[in-house]
C-alpha cells in the first residue's frame, strides 16, 4: 500500500509562524536578560550576570526572591488543595452519589468556565473586610472573632488568594480525575471486595496506584499554572498589601511598566528555568511512584 505521508512543506506555514512568534521572541528574551535594556535610552548594553545578581541580592520593597517564594508557596498550596479536594469529589461523584450525579458534576465544574476577571471581582467584594458578604455573615452569626481583613492583612492576603484560586480550579481537575477513575476496571474492586478489603484499602491499593498517570498530568498542569499565576493576584490584591502577595509574573509586569525591560526578561528567564527543573523532578518522582 502506498504511503500517504504528506510533504514536509505542507507544515511550513504553521512552522514559520511558530518560529516567528514563539521561538524567536524566546531566544531574544534570553539574550535581553543579560542586557540593560530599558525605556530610557535606545542603547542596549551587555551587562552579563548583573541582572541576576540584582535579583538574588535585592531587598526591601524590591525583594525579588520574596516574589519567587510567594510564587512557589502559591503553587505548592494550590496543587495540594486542588488535587486533594478534586480527588475526593471525583471519588464521591463516581462511586458515592448516584442521584443527580451529572448535575452535581456540572455545578462543581461551573466555576472553571467563569472568566478569571469575573471571579476575582466577585470575591474581592465578598472578602471586603467592612462590607463583604463573608464578614457580614460571620458577624450576623455572632462569630466576629472569625471575621478577618482577608485581602488587606499581610497574614491573610496570600491564603485568601490561594483559597479563591482553589475554588475556581478544583472543578477542572475533578473532571480529569473522574475520567481517570472511570477508566479503572470494576473487576479490580469486585475482586478486592471478595477478598474482604475495606473501602480505604481498595482506594489505597487500587485507586491511587492506577490514578498516578492522571495525577501526574494534573500536577504538571497545576504546576505550570501556579508558576505563571498573574490575573487573580493582580485583580484581588494587585500584589498588596505591602507586596505580600506579589508573584514573579506581577513583578515582571511591574518591571515592564517601569521600563526596566532587561530586569523583566531576567525574571522571565529565571521562572522558565524553575519551571523546567520542578517539572522534570515532579514527573520523574510521580512516574517512579506509579511504577512501584
Amino acid at each position: 500500500m502506498k504511503s500517504r505521508a504528506y510533504p514536509f512543506y505542507f507544515a511550513g506555514g504553521a512552522l514559520a509562524l511558530y518560529l516567528l512568534f514563539y521561538v524567536l521572541p524566546a531566544v531574544m528574551g534570553f539574550y535581553y536578560a543579560f542586557t540593560d535594556w530599558n525605556s530610557y535610552t535606545t542603547e542596549v548594553n551587555f551587562v552579563g550576570l548583573e541582572n541576576f545578581r540584582l535579583i538574588f541580592t535585592s531587598g526591601g520593597s524590591q525583594n525579588y526572591m520574596h516574589f519567587v517564594r510567594n510564587t512557589i508557596i502559591f503553587t505548592i498550596a494550590t496543587i495540594l488543595l486542588k488535587t486533594a479536594i478534586a480527588l475526593g469529589l471525583a471519588v464521591l461523584l463516581t462511586n458515592g452519589i448516584r442521584r443527580l450525579a451529572y448535575f452535581h458534576r456540572v455545578v462543581m465544574y461551573l466555576p472553571a468556565v467563569l472568566p478569571m476577571l469575573v471571579v476575582s471581582l466577585v470575591f474581592k467584594s465578598i472578602l471586603n473586610p467592612a462590607t463583604g458578604l463573608l464578614n457580614t455573615t460571620l458577624r450576623s452569626l455572632g462569630l466576629d472573632f472569625l471575621a478577618q481583613r482577608w485581602l488587606v492583612d499581610v497574614t491573610w492576603a496570600l491564603p485568601s488568594v490561594i483559597g479563591v484560586d482553589t475554588w475556581r480550579g478544583v472543578g477542572y481537575i475533578m473532571v480529569i480525575l473522574i475520567a481517570g477513575l472511570q477508566a479503572i476496571p470494576k473487576e479490580y474492586y469486585e475482586a478486592a471486595a471478595i477478598d474482604g478489603a475495606s473501602g480505604w484499602a481498595a482506594f489505597r491499593r487500587i485507586t491511587l496506584p492506577l490514578m498516578m498517570p492522571v495525577l501526574t498530568v494534573t500536577t504538571v498542569l497545576n504546576l505550570l499554572y501556579g508558576l505563571k499565576v498573574f490575573d487573580i493576584v493582580f485583580v484581588l490584591t494587585n500584589g498588596g498589601p505591602g507586596r505580600a502577595t506579589d508573584t514573579v509574573y506581577t513583578a515582571i509586569f511591574d518591571e515592564f511598566s517601569k521600563g526596566r525591560y532587561g530586569v523583566a526578561t531576567t525574571l522571565s528567564t529565571l521562572l522558565f528555568l524553575i519551571m523546567i527543573v520542578l517539572g522534570y523532578f515532579v514527573i520523574r518522582l510521580m512516574h517512579r511512584e506509579a511504577e512501584e
